[in-house]
């Protein structure tokens, strides 16, 4: 129970920031090398003070190579969202990440059962049939941009299965991706713009659907192998299609409706079944 809480929570979390950068860079005026900046530096404060109160260092945990992949995701993420639609993003976003995760896992030994692969199918499908009848060519330097997010989220992910405080190792990552994106708005400077909104979005997207998101996944990272990780997060299109219909007032139609029953039922099973048995290359991620 405690792991389906944990995950079921980090992947509202992983909505909300989908729809919280959707309505500051449609809504508002400010830029997306600002949006990165404000949501990864209110992460690390935000989780600075939460560590600080229990006399944690902030740089304790997290590492370098883990802060440049939460780096590269998110600014990857908000500049991509300048040019794509939300269906064409989520498919182009959530498919690397699968990708990545899942190859890692056949890398590491893990197989898929026959319930699985039916689950995964599924699931495919229902994002799939969410996000096809808005798809059209997407611009190639947007494209990549969103693949190159969903590979790096991967890779993120990927690096946080088996840390023992997940709320230190979060928020190292932040403390250290904190200058990486001061940099890269620096280097943006001449686009710099923002206003209330926009700072109110980036900051709630950073402080508690990122900071606080993504130390609750660490934390249910620490029970999942790298396909039930990768599964679980073909959800989060789903959820972020309801709380478009909910908060952006897109449209609620059987499509959606039936795509998401799709998606969700597929993660259940996929999640539920028992993978092959194999001679796993068992270890964890550095």
């Amino acid at each position: 129970m405690r792991l389906i809480t944990l995950t079921a929570l980090a992947m509202l979390a992983f909505a909300a920031n989908s729809i919280l950068c959707r309505l500051a860079l449609r809504e508002t005026a400010i830029d997306p090398a600002t949006f990165t900046s404000v949501r990864l530096v209110s992460g690390a404060l935000a989780l600075g003070l939460i560590v600080g109160l229990r006399g944690t260092h902030p740089l304790r945990g997290g590492n370098w190579l883990s802060a440049a992949a939460l780096f590269a995701y998110a600014a990857a993420f908000s500049f991509a969202y300048t040019k794509l639609s939300a269906g064409i993003g989520a498919l182009l976003l959530f498919g690397a990440v699968q990708t990545t995760m899942l190859l890692w896992g056949w890398h590491r030994g893990e197989r898929l059962s026959a319930l699985q692969g039916v689950g995964i199918a599924l699931a495919v499908c229902g994002l799939v049939g969410l996000v096809f009848p808005g798809i059209s060519a997407p611009p190639i330097d947007a494209a990549a941009l969103m693949l190159s997010a969903g590979l790096s989220w991967g890779v993120y992910s990927l690096r946080g299965r088996g840390r023992p405080d997940a709320l230190s190792a979060t928020t190292g990552n932040f403390f250290r991706a904190a200058p990486l994106t001061l940099v890269a708005s620096f280097l943006f400077r001449e686009k710099f713009q923002f206003d209330a909104g926009g700072i109110g979005y980036a900051c709630a997207s950073g402080a508690l659907t990122s900071g606080v998101g993504y130390a609750i996944w660490y934390a249910a990272l620490r029970s999942l192998d790298a396909t039930r990780a990768a599964i679980v997060q073909l959800c989060v299109p789903a959820l972020a299609a309801a709380g478009g219909v909910l908060l952006l007032e897109e449209t609620f139609d059987l499509r959606l409706i039936m795509a998401s029953l799709a998606i969700l039922s597929g993660v259940g099973l996929a999640v539920a079944a028992r993978r092959r048995p194999t001679e796993s290359k068992s270890g964890t991620t550095s």
